[in-house]
């Protein structure tokens, strides 16, 4: 189960790479095609670790990378 949960968090990190925006739950969910606890525990396991930024909007929650900031 644990490496089920690393490969979707890989995958939606590169999901989430492509893009500049950010994504919502339900785009993951839907492009992935896993199991939705599977998504579920993958997106908390990166924003544990600080890689994603979740924000709720009034339906569903807002998705992006947490990129560090460029060097000035």
């Amino acid at each position: 189960m644990i490496t089920m949960i690393g490969i979707t968090a890989g995958e939606i990190w590169d999901y989430l790479d492509r893009s500049d925006e950010a994504a919502r739950m339900q785009d993951i969910i839907g492009e992935l095609a896993k199991d939705r606890d599977i998504i579920m525990m993958s997106l908390g396991w990166l924003a544990r670790e600080g890689h994603i930024r979740l924000e709720k909007d009034d339906t569903d929650y807002s998705i992006k990378l947490a990129r560090p900031r460029e060097a000035e």
